[in-house]
């Protein structure tokens, strides 16, 4: 499909395929209200493998059951940093809009991700962090969190996942995750809550169903040594609690692979040294992890699992059972014991959850205590009608009705805050307030809840019907609450005397009310375990507190109103997860089943309060950029303010007044068709245009081929007039050469400019060819001409004068005498006794003067004068020497400081420390530089 601009993307390549694939957005439905709309609309799309819709900001998703390439690098990074409606629907364009989003306003989100078991909750928060862990910038530090983040998922599924009948990885707990960044967008820790595991599962399990998948990764991937110090044999068989659902091997999961995958995560995820302390005991050779004390404390629930009915028998008397050194407590009868050992199982294996969720809460903890914004994601149970509804299925719906007020409350409000900002009028829109049922639920002292409470911690024996009469006697009036007793003779038969029924959002739903009524077991066993775990998670504190203890309905109620309210405080984002059939097959479509999951799901709620009167809305940037060639005031360029743009646009194209409202920044659509007509329009005239484009494209097409054969012709002389050129190079210039050896010039002096030496000394040149060697020659020494005269000219007079002397030594001792090289670098002084200067004096330094007879050694001063040298003692003139009377300058070739001067009269022999520089004044003055020889000898 043809796209006019990235930025306007609104369909799969265009509004036009809404035919084929319907539409990516449900709000731009014609009969919004009609649920078989709706549906038909998603399955369009589900059997062209478009398995994301959305519903404004809410994202739909419809499990494939097949791998599609839709979660690539690529695709990560093409959905990175773009608008929300640039590109089709995806969970990519939802993570990235919410991280943008906190980024660039520094506030808090939440991605609130719901659905039925086995319609693709769990593999969603996985696709979000993998998309966060790609594209978000990181360190080598970072990088650690990274990892903890992601290895965090295969533990809490090991512990908290099951194959269920719909679902062979289902998560049997809510699980909400803060990602913590910090200030440049970088995730730095993060944080996990849990919520109600399913701790029924331990104990019992549905045929096709199994056990938590850590019980069958150990026994099937663990290690001989590991599996005989925990006293396992590797056969699930022999543990009866993990074969109740009869399909222990599953051909979909691989548990040895899995339990390599747990190990890794636990080598990853950071843990103190006190937590590899093993249970009174020394840590295991082959496994010293943390994996030894947790896999104590879960197998003591499944050793208990395993105790006998005789054992059971035998115990009464001794009214203790004993699993791997624990001991439960045994009442007087064998069922209240069976009861009472399931009940510490379930105990054990919620808690031992509990205290591992905390300890990954502490290895991805962030100690900076600068302020952070996170992104949480909720993936939560999602609403279930089952054969037998337990408590936990209660608690589960009911989690499910606050979180449907919470949306619903949200999505108006954030409408009402838009259309408040936009200047248009807020029209009031029909909907079903679930408050009602969650007042049914959660309200104090008259809630099913605080019934629940009531019975189970009074005075005296409580049972599962005394608290259905509690119900009735309290709520039995509430429309939304019945029992067999209250309901009319026609509904009454499909209620048991146990059972109760409530009147949810998405339908009725009639739980169970046997069990109920659970007052817990053997804790102060438990308490004073050997385990270190199970001592962590059943603390003594407990049996001493006289505070009235909670249920566990009541700790659920809290800790959901915890959620409520920690998602208040944060921006929302929502992707409603759909099952499209129960057996997992790809393609296909159960509309009924799929029927009742929008329903519970709340989507056609949520439609509503979306689409809000209005089916679309844009900003008029992107609106005018879309549609401005549909206007000849508007296109090609419109160079006034935007909302003016679109006014003339609309106006030209016919809008009428009932069909459309002006925001202040965006434009309203009230009804989809007239987005569709537009669009339609669009198409018209973009295939006018295409065709116009064709033919000038072929005009253009044909200018370029002439231009270019007409370049190519060209080019063919040019090389053939250089292959000639090259050919005859070497003869005198004739115009079968002079170009190409004008070329080959040009290019040596373009390559010599580059490398010309920048000094003097720097005697390099560049080699040049052989037609240019009489050229180079001649640019050789004017370059050394113009160095020497640029070098010369920037000598200042002292300066000369020392290098003309310096010249001078050169002419008499360079490679006659030892130390002459070494004095190069040394300046000659004016003097070397500044006290003996005169106006007529030239030079003095300090010598040694040897005697004619004897050679006796006598300390002078050597002072040297325009005409004269004097060797003077003190200040008194002990010889003058007449530079005329100077008959020769000699000096040893060796190290030694001494020089004979012969003069008329007899010679006179000096020892000088500065000998250069003083035979080279002396000679300068006495202009007798021929006279001075380096002789051998002494």
């Amino acid at each position: 499909c043809f796209v006019e601009d990235n930025t306007d993307i609104i369909m799969e390549g265009a509004l036009i395929a809404r035919d084929r694939v319907g539409v990516q957005d449900f709000v731009l439905l014609d009969s919004h209200t009609s649920e078989a709309a709706f549906l038909n609309n998603l399955r369009k799309r589900y059997q062209e493998n478009l398995i994301y819709t959305y519903i404004g900001t809410l994202l739909v998703s419809v499990n494939p059951y097949k791998e599609l390439d839709i979660y690539t690098v690529t695709q990560m990074q093409l959905y990175r940093g773009v608008n929300f409606f640039e590109l089709p629907p995806h969970l990519y364009a939802i993570a990235d809009n919410a991280y943008r989003v906190m980024c660039s306003e520094y506030n808090n989100h939440f991605i609130l991700i719901s659905g039925e078991s086995g319609a693709g909750k769990t593999e969603a928060s996985k696709k979000i962090l993998q998309y966060y862990a790609v594209t978000c910038p990181t360190t080598e530090q970072l990088q650690v969190v990274r990892d903890r983040l992601l290895l965090s998922n295969p533990v809490l599924e090991a512990f908290g996942n099951a194959k269920t009948l719909r679902n062979d990885n289902s998560s049997r707990f809510g699980k909400y995750m803060d990602i913590q960044f910090d200030f440049k967008g970088a995730p730095v820790g993060g944080h996990i809550l849990s919520y109600l595991i399913e701790k029924s599962r331990v104990v019992h399990q549905n045929h096709g169903e199994r056990n938590f998948h850590i019980f069958y990764q150990l026994l099937e991937g663990g290690e001989k040594d590991l599996l005989c110090w925990l006293g396992l044999e590797r056969n699930p068989q022999k543990y009866a609690y993990l074969i109740q659902g009869r399909c222990a091997k599953v051909f979909s999961i691989n548990d040895k692979n899995d339990w390599k995958i747990v190990r890794k995560a636990f080598s990853i995820i950071d843990f103190t040294e006190k937590d590899l302390e093993v249970w009174k005991s020394k840590v295991h050779p082959v496994d010293g992890n943390l994996l030894l004390p947790i896999l104590r404390a879960v197998f003591v629930s499944l050793q208990l699992l395993g105790v006998h009915l005789s054992i059971l028998q035998e115990a009464l008397t001794h009214r203790k059972i004993e699993a791997r050194s624990e001991e439960v407590l045994s009442p007087l009868n064998v069922d209240l014991a069976f009861y009472a050992r399931d009940a510490v199982a379930k105990a054990i294996y919620g808690r031992t959850f509990t205290w591992l969720v905390n300890k990954i809460n502490g290895s991805l903890a962030n100690k900076d205590s600068t302020r952070k914004t996170v992104i949480g994601l909720l993936d939560i149970y999602g609403f279930e009608v089952l054969d037998t509804n337990s408590f936990e299925q209660f608690c589960i719906n009911y989690c499910n009705e606050k979180l449907q007020q919470l949306l619903i409350e949200m999505t108006l409000k954030a409408e009402q805050e838009e259309y408040e900002m936009e200047g248009i009028e807020w029209e009031p829109i029909p909907y079903f307030n679930n408050k009602i049922i969650c007042d049914l639920v959660e309200q104090k002292h008259k809630g099913i809840i605080s019934i629940l409470d009531e019975e189970c911690l009074r005075p005296g024996e409580a049972t599962d019907l005394s608290f259905l009469e509690k119900l009735e006697e309290k709520v039995g009036d509430h429309a939304h609450f019945v029992t067999r007793k209250l309901a009319d003779q026609k509904t009454r038969k499909s209620i048991d005397w146990v059972d109760f029924r409530l009147l949810h959002y998405a339908g009725e739903v009639t739980y169970c009310a046997v069990g109920e009524c659970d007052r817990g077991a053997a804790l102060e066993v438990l308490c004073n375990s050997k385990n270190g775990i199970i001592r962590d998670c059943f603390l003594l504190s407990e049996l001493d507190s006289r505070r009235r203890p909670e249920t566990v309905a009541t700790q659920f109620k809290n800790s959901l109103m915890s959620l409520i309210e920690i998602l208040m405080s944060k921006e929302p984002s929502y992707i409603r997860c759909i099952k499209p059939n129960e057996n997992k097959e790809p393609g296909m479509f159960d509309d009924c089943l799929i029927r009742h999951q929008v329903k519970y799901l709340g989507l056609m709620e949520h439609l509503r309060v979306r689409r809000a009167g209005f089916a679309y809305r844009r900003k008029y940037e992107h609106f005018l950029q879309r549609y401005k060639s549909l206007c000849p005031a508007t296109w090609p360029h419109w160079h006034g303010p935007a909302a003016e743009g679109v006014e003339r646009l609309i106006k030209h194209i016919g809008y009428k007044p009932e069909e459309y409202k002006l925001g202040r920044t965006k434009i309203f659509i009230r009804f989809p068709k007239t987005l569709f007509a537009t669009e339609d329009a669009f198409e018209i005239r973009k295939h006018i245009m295409t065709l116009a484009a064709i033919k000038l494209e072929a005009c253009w097409r044909g200018v370029l081929a002439r231009k270019e054969a007409k370049k190519r012709t060209w080019a063919v002389e040019i090389i053939r007039k250089f292959i000639k050129g090259f050919i005859n190079r070497k003869k005198p210039l004739c115009p079968e050469n002079i170009e190409f050896v004008r070329l080959v010039q040009y290019k040596y002096l373009m390559k010599l400019r580059d490398h010309i030496p920048r000094n003097v000394l720097d005697k390099s040149w560049l080699q040049p060819p052989s037609i240019l060697e009489e050229i180079s020659e001649m640019l050789q020494k004017m370059c050394t001409r113009n160095l020497v005269r640029k070098y010369c000219r920037g000598l200042t007079p002292e300066r000369k004068v020392q290098l003309q002397q310096k010249a001078v030594t050169s002419a008499i001792f360079r490679g006659k005498k030892e130390g002459y090289q070494q004095s190069i670098n040394l300046p000659f002084a004016d003097t070397r006794l500044s006290e003996y200067m005169s106006p007529y004096s030239q030079y003095a330094t300090p010598v040694v003067k040897y005697d004619r007879n004897g050679f006796k050694a006598r300390e002078r001063l050597l002072v040297l004068t325009q005409s004269s040298a004097y060797v003077v003692e003190m200040a008194k003139i002990k010889q003058k020497i007449d530079y005329a009377t100077l008959k020769g300058n000699s000096a040893n070739p060796s190290g030694a400081a001494s020089v004979a001067w012969s003069v008329q009269g007899g010679d006179v022999i000096l020892q000088c420390e500065h000998i250069f520089e003083t035979v080279t004044k002396l000679c300068m003055l006495a202009n007798k530089q021929n006279l001075v020889k380096v002789v051998k000898g002494r």
